[in-house]
């Protein structure tokens, strides 16, 4: 007997998504751009949000449901990662315009990540780039997971701090952006130029590629520099965050010293 298949009427509103973890969360109950819908809670957590800013009511006008540890779980079983007592489900942020954003600036310094899709990455990239004061990360909207619970951990709050500007197309940009007068450095384990060496001045691009196949030579004809970060020999390559975190330090360190 064939079971007759029953179509739901209910739309998934696609702009809402959950995020977990208590710096994500917490980032976006401090940020006033971002909409939080409903917020899950444990009893311990909630005491933890009123420390975290006890001048502010975080939880003015949001929807918020006391839950046991267990039944959070489910937020984040298929993930493997923990949500420390918060839940929250929020909305996008508005997005960013790269070509509104740069006109009439000077000396900005951008990161460029190309296909490098995996979610802690991308997270520890934005966390490294909000401390370091990058002014902003350019990444293809096809291969971004904006709605990746593992990237908003990762990011430990961060994700409300970085402007993120998501592109069709990476090479297209990359071209825009030099004949706006942006220098583009590529990086390259097998570049000769040592990035500390650079006189960071001007507008510019630190773009990095995927682990697995670097820059490809179809972007790579874009940049104006191959630069690598010099470390032991023995040692084939690092992770791509570690390396974003090197390089943002260094120029961060540069700038307050120039």
């Amino acid at each position: 007997m064939l079971k007759k298949r029953i179509k739901s009427n209910v739309k998934m509103n696609k702009s809402q998504f959950f995020i977990v973890g208590k710096h994500a969360v917490i980032g976006a109950l401090k940020n006033p751009l971002r909409k939080v819908l409903r917020l899950f809670l444990t009893e311990e957590s909630k005491k933890n949000i009123h420390k975290e800013s006890p001048n502010k009511n975080l939880l003015k006008n949001i929807k918020v449901y006391f839950k046991t540890k267990k039944e959070l779980d489910k937020y984040c079983k298929n993930e493997g990662i923990l949500h420390q007592g918060y839940v929250a489900e929020i909305e996008h942020l508005e997005n960013k315009n790269l070509k509104e954003f740069i006109k009439d600036k000077n000396k900005i310094t951008l990161a460029c990540l190309f296909e490098i899709t995996d979610p802690r990455n991308i997270g520890s990239i934005i966390r490294s780039a909000a401390s370091f004061n990058i002014d902003g990360i350019i990444v293809k909207e096809r291969n971004f997971p904006n709605e990746s619970k593992l990237m908003y951990k990762s990011a430990s709050g961060c994700m409300e701090y970085v402007n993120i500007f998501q592109v069709s197309n990476i090479n297209s940009i990359l071209k825009y952006l030099r004949e706006k007068n942006f220098w583009i450095y590529g990086f390259n384990s097998n570049s000769d130029k040592d990035f500390s060496t650079i006189n960071w001045e001007g507008n510019n691009i630190l773009l990095f590629g995927s682990e697995g196949f670097g820059i490809k030579q179809h972007t790579e004809k874009y940049t104006d520099f191959s630069v690598r970060i010099n470390i032991n020999k023995n040692v084939e390559s690092l992770n791509v965050s570690n390396s974003a975190a090197i390089v943002f330090h260094h120029i961060y360190k540069h700038k307050k010293l120039s």
